[in-house]
């Protein structure tokens, strides 16, 4: 009797807190657009609460009219002011690298404005099989189910949300805002402290599935 071979699998990543430390970038561009505008915004506290649409932060600081100009002027400005201060956090090259050893595809799922998460990776020198971004919580799962993901991997409880949404395991790792039992009270599948953790559960979960 022939036995099946399982298919190889599609991982999701989040961007921001998963698989880079924004903090010091985003930090540097919410001071430059302040400077640039006369505006007042407190960077440290806005780096605290990463994860959601730039928009919803940007309402804190700006009338709501005027809050898409800034946003586009943000985006603009970022590839100045952000790119280069970001570094990976660890683990993130050997988590993509044991889903490819598993003959697995990795891609990135973020609410980061697409062409500027694939201007991190390309200076960090990560190699997604795709980046899809400007998608936030229960929106991601637009893009995990259009690749066929089975697991999606984020820090933010919107990460669980969009996971849960699609029908993939939500591994959620704790470099984020959030602890571990925030996590798991959101509905997280898998907490890992980091991405460290990721190859070794990522061999288990293979070997039981």
């Amino acid at each position: 009797m022939a036995t099946s071979t399982p298919l190889p699998p599609t991982v999701g990543f989040d961007l921001d807190m998963t698989l880079i430390d924004s903090r010091p970038g985003i930090r540097a561009c919410y001071l430059a657009l302040a400077e640039r505008t006369g505006t007042y915004i407190d960077a440290d506290l806005a780096v605290s609460r990463l994860g959601p649409p730039l928009v919803d932060e940007l309402v804190n600081w700006f009338p709501a009219e005027r809050v898409d100009e800034m946003a586009d002027l943000y985006r603009e400005m970022y590839p100045v002011y952000a790119i280069a201060p970001t570094p990976a956090l660890p683990g993130a090259r050997e988590a993509m690298a044991a889903v490819r050893e598993a003959g697995g595809r990795a891609i990135v799922v973020t609410a980061k404005y697409e062409p500027n998460a694939k201007l991190h990776l390309a200076h960090l020198g990560i190699e997604p099989d795709a980046v899809i971004g400007d998608l936030w919580a229960e929106r991601k799962a637009l893009a995990l189910r259009e690749h066929g993901a089975t697991v999606y991997v984020g820090d933010h409880l919107g990460d669980v949300r969009g996971a849960r949404t699609a029908g993939a395991l939500s591994v959620a790792v704790a470099t984020g805002p959030y602890g571990p039992d925030a996590l798991r009270e959101a509905g997280a599948d898998v907490v890992l402290t980091g991405l460290t953790e990721f190859p070794r559960w990522f061999s288990d979960y293979r070997s039981d599935n």
